[in-house]
Formats: C-alpha cells, structure tokens, sequence
C-alpha cells in the first residue's frame, strides 16, 4: 500500500487500454484515493464505466485547452481532498493528419495544437496543482516517449512536442523543487493505445521494438503502471528531473 491515505489527480484517462487508466488503477490499489479527468462529451461513457470499478473516485470533464476548465477541476480536487500528493499528466494529441506523411510539411496550426495540448498542459496543471501539495510536498509525473529524443518515423510534430515537455519537465523540477514538489517524467515504449492508433505505420513500431530491444519483446501497461507507481509513492523521494525509460531498454541501442 504505498499511496495509502495518498491523494492524486490523473489527467487523461481514454478508455481501458489508455496509460493514464493503467496508472490511476495502480494508484487507487495501493491506497490512493483517486480523482479522474477525461476530454469531452465522447470520452464521457468510457471514463464513466472505469471510474465505477474504483472506490468512489471523484470524475471530472477537463479541457486542458481552457484554463478555465483547469481551474474549476483544482477548485473541485481542493474542495474535495483538501490537499493533493500526486498528479499525473498523461495528456497528448496533435491532428492525425500531422501524424502521417513528412514532419516539414507540418502546418503552423497543428504545431500550436501539439504544444499547447501536449506541453503547455503541464505547465498549467503544475501551476494550479502547487498550491494544494506544497503543505506536505508532493509528485507529479508526465507521460512522455522516445519520439522525444530521437526521429521516429511518423511521429513528427508529436516527436517535438515530447521534447518540449521533456525540457518543461527539467524546468518545472527546478521551479517547484523548493516548494518540496517533484516533477519527472516517464518514458513508455510503444503500446497500442488510442492516441497510437493515430500514428502510421505504428505495428512496424511494435515489430521493430519487439525485434531489436535488449529484453526482445514489448512492454505492458502494468509495467509501465509499476515504474509510475515508484515515481508517485515515498520510495522515489530524492528523485526529481528524471526521465525514467520503461521500454525494455530500447533507448540503449542504435537502430
């Protein structure tokens, strides 16, 4: 149990096989009590049916494109919890037609609506976040991927927003550090959620990892949901800044 009396925040849960979901699972196991955010009228029902399997979390509507959204979900979390020990970002989206074809050929547009959804969401759940984990300190972890650090084919312009979030994650560490507030990041290898579906060519990715990563198979939702649940809990207090890989080492080698 090593969220027991814990309370936490999770921000984009999609459906079963979503990341955020595999994460807030784990949470409310080890003791968590949970609160949920899911994006619009279409993810609703889905969120609705997994929010049912857990003890009685709290499920709130967010569109992290509107700060107003964000705020009235901190001013619920707040008057619910009182206080927050753990966030969990698992938030990213860019135009599917971005996700196909050459990253040069990216329009202005979908540019803004990757950064603004899959990075400056961060910066702006951590602001409002802080003030309600400052008391007795606190974690907050994003979802990120390789795509960050390296081209991957088809990634495109999510590949630069990764890496963007990636460098929001360093700054943010150094920001809120010394209000006793962690901020890292986790990198998954390649599992077929809703937001992959949208990349092209995403089964020759899966192929590819599965083939040439050191442990030589793929990784699962519970083990990334074990890596977060680390990164949430005491256990990884002296750890902030860090960007964890859980890809069955993929990231070591070469091709």
């Amino acid at each position: 149990m090593l969220l027991n009396g814990k309370t936490g925040i999770v921000f984009g849960v999609a459906n079963k096989r979503s990341l955020a979901w595999a994460i807030a699972k784990r949470a409310a196991e080890h003791g968590a009590k949970i609160a949920l955010t899911y994006q619009g009228e279409r993810l609703k029902e889905n969120a609705e049916e997994l929010a049912a399997t857990l003890d009685n979390p709290l499920l709130l509507p967010c569109d992290v494109a509107k700060d107003e959204d964000i705020a009235t979900v901190f001013e619920s979390v707040k008057e619910h919890f009182g206080a927050l020990d753990f966030v969990v970002h698992g938030i990213g989206f860019a135009l599917k037609e971005e996700l196909q074809g050459d990253y040069v050929n990216t329009s202005r547009e979908g540019h803004r609506i990757a950064q603004d959804i899959s990075v400056y969401s961060l910066t702006a759940i951590a602001k409002h976040a802080a003030p309600l984990m400052e008391e007795r300190g606190g974690s907050i972890l994003t979802l990120t991927y390789l795509g960050g650090e390296r081209v991957i084919p088809h990634y495109n312009v999510m590949g630069v927003a990764k890496a963007a979030l990636d460098m929001s994650v360093r700054y943010l560490a150094a920001d809120l550090g010394q209000r006793g507030i962690r901020v890292n990041a986790l990198s998954a290898g390649p599992i077929k959620t809703l937001a992959a579906a949208g990349i092209s060519g995403f089964n020759k990715i899966l192929e590819h990892m599965r083939n040439n990563a050191p442990l030589r198979r793929n990784v699962t939702q519970d083990e990334v949901a074990d890596a977060a649940l680390f990164l949430l809990s005491d256990l990884s207090r002296g750890v902030t800044g860090e960007l964890l890989h859980v890809d069955s080492g993929y990231h070591v080698v070469g091709m």
